[in-house]
């Protein structure tokens, strides 16, 4: 970290913190795992990664909204042992009440504080003004773009003068124009120190917000979520997000973020993973197979760069990678240093009939999704050849979250279906062999 900021008094520190929640008879879930974290005064610091990372839950552990299993958090020196003063929270959703106007959703937490009315209505609309919504105090949510009330969640938060301010994804609910402008007008404010603030830490899965706005990005991998790597942005504002250097630092990060870990030696006493312990991603073969195709054809030819297909497509990293990390997964394509490519089992699917990608993708299922093994098995043992899914379900949540145990089951469900390779009756909730050749 630059000498400079170190020298600046110290906001948070969060070492080797921990959180894990309890699940009867088995292992606990590890949300995240020895994360340390120091923010200083006069820094915007991103944390950066896949959705389920625990970036989130950090954030409300580092308000005071959650207690962490184990490790420390302190605010200026002093232990956090519930929510933080000095700290005020943007979330995803604008989370403004519906029946008060613009001017009582910014006051509200003033009200609370038991600030005199009239030094309320004062700093609410300065806050107002200064989030560009002057003329609107009188109108309600409903009256408002969903631009216009993430600005009065941003007001709101800031009319409290916080020395921190959190941010959970707060641009992620916006569509691309009015979520540029949020961004290019808060880092404005930021620059000529017109923002109430002494520090911004934020949670975000996009890449090219966190480079535009941030200091320094914390990068989390994910089950559990650890800092995996801590990047400083040297660029000075207002940044160029068409600059070389920008465009190479996103380019690298990209590469980072599709790394795949090393993996360590086993111990001869370690207790052994279950080839059921990873959640899939709910990603359909209708997209699978038109990334496959896109991949293959003009300008790509089976190898693209991961931050020039994601503007092309207009997806985000939260779409663009677990998209990438199935078809890796099923050996379709390879992620390698933040791009991706077609491998000759790719170009195979790519270039067979409907019923020869059902069998190539079936294939690729049986070898690579031991869930799908373990189903038709016990389909094909069974004398009339049927299953309840609840049976699977318990076993993935021996491994994981109950809502990964869903969303993996729903994606077998889908993948399977489509390889023909069983049966799934919604109302029953069971798998079986019908109408299976």
């Amino acid at each position: 970290m630059d000498i400079a900021v170190t020298t600046r008094p110290c906001l948070i520190d969060v070492k080797a913190c921990r959180q894990a929640y309890h699940k009867d008879a088995n292992a606990d879930l590890v949300v995240l795992d020895d994360v340390n974290l120091t923010l200083h005064e006069g820094e915007i610091v991103a944390l950066l990664g896949r959705s389920g990372s625990g970036k989130s839950t950090l954030l409300r552990i580092v308000s005071g909204l959650l207690k962490p299993t184990a490790g420390s958090v302190t605010w200026r020196g002093t232990a956090v042992t519930g929510p933080t003063e000095g700290v005020a929270m943007v979330f995803q959703s604008f989370a403004l009440f519906p029946w008060l106007t613009v001017q009582e959703n910014v006051e509200i937490g003033l009200e609370a504080r038991g600030v005199p009315r009239a030094e309320r209505e004062k700093r609410a609309e300065a806050a107002i003004d200064m989030i560009g919504l002057g003329g609107f105090e009188n109108a309600y949510p409903k009256e408002l773009s969903g631009g216009m009330r993430q600005r009065v969640g941003l007001a709101r938060a800031l009319v409290v003068y916080p020395d921190l301010l959190l941010m959970d994804e707060p641009f992620s609910a916006l569509d691309v124009l009015t979520a540029e402008t949020l961004r290019t007008d808060l880092i404005d404010l930021w620059v000529d120190g017109k923002l109430p603030v002494k520090s911004v830490l934020m949670v975000t899965h996009n890449i090219e917000e966190a480079v535009l706005m941030c200091d320094r990005i914390l990068v989390f991998s994910s089950n559990p979520g650890r800092v995996a790597y801590e990047l400083k942005v040297p660029f000075p504002h207002p940044r160029n997000r068409l600059a070389p250097d920008f465009r190479q630092l996103v380019d690298d990060i990209y590469g980072i973020m599709t790394r795949r870990a090393p993996v360590e030696p086993k111990a001869a006493t370690a207790t052994p993973v279950s080839p059921l312990a990873t959640p899939l991603q709910r990603v359909g073969t209708n997209i699978m197979s038109g990334l496959l195709e896109t991949l293959a054809a003009e300008p790509y030819n089976g190898r693209a760069d991961l931050p020039a297909l994601a503007a092309s497509l207009q997806y985000e990293v939260d779409d663009l990678l677990p998209l990438g990390e199935t078809l890796q997964l099923l050996r379709f394509a390879v992620l390698e240093e933040g791009d991706i490519l077609l491998t000759d089992l790719g170009r195979r699917f790519v270039n067979a009939d409907v019923e020869e990608r059902k069998r190539i993708f079936a294939d690729a299922l049986r070898q690579h999704v031991p869930l799908v093994n373990m189903i038709r098995q016990v389909l094909d043992e069974r004398w009339n050849h049927r299953a309840s899914a609840v049976r699977f379900r318990d076993e993935l949540e021996d491994h994981m979250s109950p809502e990964y145990a869903a969303d993996t089951l729903r994606t077998v469900i889908s993948w399977g279906r489509y390889a023909e390779l069983f049966s799934y009756d919604e109302e029953a909730e069971q798998f079986s062999l019908e109408d299976i050749e």
